[in-house]
């Protein structure tokens, strides 16, 4: 057996060794790390002068589940897309110039969930899993601690001062994250009044749909999945007609669609539900838009039918265009929410590919937008039980085999591992050999230590990527409910607000248009 491990580590090395150069010739080269380095240290310098403009604009990208170790294997994955090694890509968080910390228990649990968090990043509070919109002193699942626990999220705030507000997501509209957005419900699964208990209905709790369209009523955009949870029940799909698990659920009666139809046709609303009908809208024209492209989640991006699912790229691009008409400004919530799935799964490479495309819609939002007068912050909510590792030598695919064989069992092993979850299997008493199998295909289900139906978070601190007006802010190592007091502080809103006035009540003015009007009355 140990004949067998050596010949396989050797086959190991000699294919690397004969396939293309491990790194680039030039890297062998010190001038090339030192010019490197002192480009990146004049960079650093210019942050110097610290962006304190007011934030017209907000947008927050939550990757769900992507911790520290997922935006490595991204990075990677990125690089290695488009023909490189992959180490040494830069995804487009990583170039932003400030990156904090945040910590992510719930007041109730060391490894958070994602309703507790959410109510945290956009709350402002910590709460209790499984809660949204509600502090801590509400009880999961008891509708009686609702009332008078009610918390307001930024998104809220953003529109209270003016300003237009949006809701972007691959998962379901009124699932967790966004549904923190604007909901108080006392547990994130009472999507509709179909999964409320008949004692929550009776003491006048509200299901999380009917939160969405009645709590903050003029949401101006809202694009995700869930549309099930907005029809009566046994309505047919209009995408899959006859097929019973995607019919509506309500039990109420109500077509909570066609009430925000009624409520926006002469606001210039318009309701899509696939890609095409998205396209063809000219933002110039819609003042709301309500996008619901699914009975449940969108689809893995891998797996996205290209004609009538849209990308989270494309439904950004055209939230954006329609929120800046404001000239108050707008506050964007996007979630890349599909990460968190993929590693439920067990699924690397769904997960990753997800937020590959996430970081699409980053640069997207980017180009359109501008750091003098939108703050933008990329982070998540909680991390996974994923790692990679093995030894594994410069632009080894990110989905491929470590370069040794266990010491132990003398069985290969991928990169890509779970602490537990789904990819546990024994074969014949033994940990399955994965050479036999295709590990590198999409659902691939990757090893993992602990055998779960379900892999579970992680619950080590979540990168917070920042950049724009009061960027530096988002600093250091922080309780993951600072994030939209210090984003609400840089626009304006919320609390906090004396600084954005003078003595005398005016609003005060950057550095730099303070210096064009000194420059006017001296050419006047």
């Amino acid at each position: 057996m140990k004949v067998t491990a050596l010949l396989i580590i050797c086959t190991c090395l000699s294919l690397g060794s004969l396939g293309k150069p491990q790194f680039p010739e030039q890297e062998k080269d010190p001038k090339f790390w030192n010019t490197w380095a002192q480009r990146t240290l004049k960079n650093a310098l210019t942050l110097q002068n610290l962006n304190k403009n007011k934030a017209k604009n907000l947008i927050l990208f939550l990757g769900d589940g992507m911790g520290v170790s997922t935006v490595t294997a991204a990075r990677i994955l990125k690089g290695q897309l488009s023909g490189q090694n992959g180490e040494e890509t830069q995804l487009e968080m990583d170039k932003f110039p400030f990156v904090a910390l945040a910590k992510t228990y719930n007041t109730n649990a060391q490894v958070a969930d994602s309703a507790g968090t959410a109510t945290a990043y956009l709350c402002g509070v910590k709460a209790n899993e499984g809660t949204v919109g509600v502090s801590a002193a509400a009880v999961r699942a008891q509708c009686n601690t609702t009332e008078g626990n009610e918390v307001t999220s930024i998104l809220k705030w953003a529109k209270d001062a003016g300003k237009s507000v949006g809701i972007v997501t691959t998962t379901r509209v009124n699932h967790a994250t966004p549904s923190a957005a604007y909901a108080h419900c006392v547990d994130r699964e009472w999507f509709s009044d179909n999964e409320m208990p008949s004692e929550a209905l009776q003491a006048g709790c509200k299901d999380i749909a009917r939160q969405l369209f009645e709590n903050i009523p003029n949401i101006d955009v809202i694009m995700g999945g869930g549309r099930k949870y907005m029809f009566p029940k046994n309505t047919s799909d209009v995408e899959y007609p006859g097929i019973a698990k995607h019919s509506g659920t309500r039990k109420d009666g109500r077509n909570l669609v066609q009430e925000w139809i009624d409520r926006t046709k002469d606001k210039k609303g318009y309701y899509v539900w696939n890609k095409k009908e998205l396209l063809s809208l000219n933002p110039n024209n819609v003042d709301y838009l309500l996008g619901l492209f699914e009975p449940g989640d969108l689809p893995y991006d891998l797996e996205r039918n290209m004609d009538t699912d849209p990308s989270l790229t494309e439904m950004v691009d055209l939230a954006i265009k329609i929120l800046r008409k404001n000239p108050k400004g707008f506050y964007l919530l996007v979630e890349g929410g599909r990460i968190d799935h993929g590693h439920h799964e067990g699924k690397a490479k769904q997960a990753l590919h997800e937020a590959v495309e996430m970081d699409r819609a980053i640069g997207r939002a980017d180009l359109m937008t501008s750091t003098h007068d939108t703050l933008t912050v990329v982070t998540a909510d909680h991390s996974h039980v994923f790692s990679f590792g093995g030894y594994t030598p410069r632009g080894n695919t990110i989905f491929g085999l470590a370069p040794m064989v266990s010491d132990v069992d003398q069985k290969p092993f991928t990169t890509i591992l779970y602490g537990n979850g789904p990819g546990f299997k024994m074969v014949n008493g033994a940990r399955e050999n994965v050479s036999t199998i295709d590990y590198q295909e999409n659902n691939y289900q990757a090893q993992a230590a602990v055998p779960l139906r379900m892999e579970t978070h992680g619950g080590e601190d979540v990168a917070v990527f920042s950049k724009g007006p009061m960027a530096h802010l988002l600093h250091g190592v922080h309780e993951q409910n600072y994030i939209p007091h210090a984003m609400a502080y840089a626009a304006c809103v919320g609390q906090n607000r004396e600084h954005c006035f003078s003595s005398d009540g005016a609003t005060r003015l950057s550095p730099s248009l303070v210096a064009l009007f000194a420059v006017i009355r001296l050419l006047c």
